[in-house]
């Protein structure tokens, strides 16, 4: 899914007051991240990973390592904060507002 100027603006505003679920550290990137990380976005659509200070990664390398191990689209990277989109198929809510918006 392409993300329109006007869809991560309504993404950003509705991750806006969400807490980060997951929290990358000096180890970085790894596949049982990546599979935390599918498991929490699946009934959630929207969420948000922060890197912790003493990580060393850098940030949009490591946000499209996830997006792309994920199936999912990178909506912000605001400090060192990482907000995901993935459309669900079980219980879609923040997709069904989404698909509203041209």
């Amino acid at each position: 899914m392409n993300l329109t100027s006007k869809k991560r603006a309504f993404l950003k505003k509705r991750a806006h007051n969400l807490d980060p679920i997951f929290r990358i550290g000096k180890e970085g990137f790894s596949e049982a991240l990546a599979q935390g990380v599918a498991d929490a976005i699946g009934p959630r659509e929207l969420i948000k990973v922060k890197i912790l200070q003493n990580s060393e990664v850098e940030k949009k390398e490591v946000a499209y390592q996830i997006a792309d191990a994920i199936g999912a689209e990178v909506v912000s990277i605001i400090g060192r904060t990482i907000t995901f989109y993935k459309e669900s198929e079980e219980k879609p809510s923040v997709s069904l507002e989404l698909k509203g918006i041209k």
